[in-house]
């Protein structure tokens, strides 16, 4: 088993990379969608978000209003820090669970989006950066995203820079391309992959050549 921690900053097209890898044979545990999975009405998780934010960042039906949430830890370093002790063990938890039931060769794609600010890189065989220059990145939050320009720079600056992100990078994905390169480059990047997994895992000095 080769196991690849996929991340990019927020806006960066980090979810169309993790699809295109799919497409190539990739098991991808996603945390952002098992982030969601363990503060679902009814959880262990939920129940530790409203004692820490209050009843106030439930929706009226019961669930977690996340735009509402994000609003608030995005505008505090100290608030996103109190969320991620009780959302990260869980997602750790679950996610070493689904590693766990893949097949023994399987090429397992981690997408974490906090890898590099939560200095996750030793646990994977392989880290893999999507990139994108933050004004590609704010762009996209705006345009497609519909969020308010001040939102998408709060969240942008919550999280690392573009350089920390580089600089734990074994392999990176110029992400201010056409969509026609990023899939050329996805796929030089899976057999990259393929071939670590076949007889490399685990060698973190062998560095494909960056974009």
């Amino acid at each position: 088993m080769l196991k690849v921690g996929l991340t990019g900053g927020i806006g960066a097209g980090k979810s169309e990379v993790s699809r295109l890898l799919v497409e190539h044979g990739a098991v991808l545990i996603d945390a952002d969608r098992i982030a969601r999975e363990v503060v679902a009405p009814g959880t262990p998780g939920l129940a530790a978000v409203v004692e820490a934010f209050g009843a106030d960042v439930l929706a009226e039906d019961g669930s977690l209003d996340r735009p509402k949430l994000g609003s608030i830890v995005f505008a505090d370093p100290d608030r996103l820090t109190v969320l991620n002790s009780i959302v990260h063990p869980l997602v750790g938890a679950r996610s070493r669970e689904l590693e766990e039931a893949a097949a023994e060769d399987a090429v397992v794609v981690h997408d974490v989006p906090l890898l590099t600010e939560n200095a996750l890189a030793p646990l994977y065989d392989v880290v893999v950066v999507v990139d994108a220059a933050p004004a590609t990145q704010l762009d996209r939050l705006v345009r497609l995203r519909g969020m308010t320009e001040a939102d998408a720079r709060a969240r942008m600056a919550a999280q690392a820079t573009r350089e920390k992100r580089r600089e734990i990078a074994d392999i990176v994905i110029d992400n201010d391309v056409p969509l026609d390169e990023l899939r050329r480059r996805v796929t030089e990047v899976w057999d990259e992959l393929v071939r670590r997994s076949h007889g490399a895992q685990g060698n973190r000095q062998s560095r494909v050549p960056q974009e």
